[in-house]
C-alpha cells in the first residue's frame, strides 16, 4: 500500500500536516523495506513526531514544501526506496492465506483479503489513486481482467 496525504491510515489524523507528511514517508519506505503495515505505521508514527520535535524550522518548513511525500521534486528529499512502485499498476492473485494485493513486480503482497473480491475492491481504490491500472488474475495464474485508471 502507497499511502498519499489524502489516503493516509486513520492514526495519522490527528498529526499535523506536516507530521503526516513525514510519517507517511517513513511507513511507506518501511513496507518498501518489507515491514508489515501493522508494524510499520505506528513506528513511523513515533519517528516522525521525533523529527519534528528534534528539527529546526527551517528544515522543518524545506521539508513541508518538497512535494508529496511519495513524489519527491528534484529540489526536495528524494526518495530512494523504489519511487517507481508509484508507477506501477496493481495485481490481484491468489496468496497461501487468501488474495493478494501488490504493485506489479512487488516481491510481496501490500495486503491479503479472504475474499476475492475485498481484494480486488483495494486493488481498485489504490490504482485509481495512483492513476494506473489493475490486473486481477484467477486462482491458476492465468489473467482474468484488466484495467486502466489512467
Amino acid at each position: 500500500m502507497v499511502w498519499t496525504m489524502r489516503d493516509y491510515p486513520s492514526s495519522m489524523k490527528n498529526l499535523d500536516k506536516v507530521v503526516r507528511k513525514k510519517a507517511i514517508d517513513i511507513a511507506n519506505s518501511m513496507v518498501d523495506e518489507g515491514y508489515k503495515e501493522g508494524r510499520a505505521i505506528p513506528i513511523a508514527i513515533e519517528q516522525a513526531k521525533e523529527w519534528h520535535n528534534n528539527a529546526d524550522e527551517k528544515e522543518i518548513r524545506k521539508y513541508e514544501n518538497s512535494g508529496k511525500p511519495t513524489q519527491r521534486s528534484k529540489e526536495g528529499k528524494e526518495r530512494t526506496n523504489n519511487p517507481e512502485r508509484l508507477e506501477e499498476g496493481q495485481e490481484v492473485y491468489k496468496h497461501k492465506e487468501g488474495w493478494a494485493v501488490a504493485s506489479s513486480g512487488a516481491k510481496q503482497a501490500s495486503e491479503v483479503f479472504d475474499k476475492k473480491d475485498e481484494a480486488v475492491k483495494r486493488a481498485m481504490e489504490i490504482a485509481e489513486n495512483k492513476g494506473t491500472s489493475l490486473t486481477v488474475y484467477r486462482a491458476d495464474g492465468t489473467i482474468e481482467e484488466e484495467r486502466s485508471y489512467k
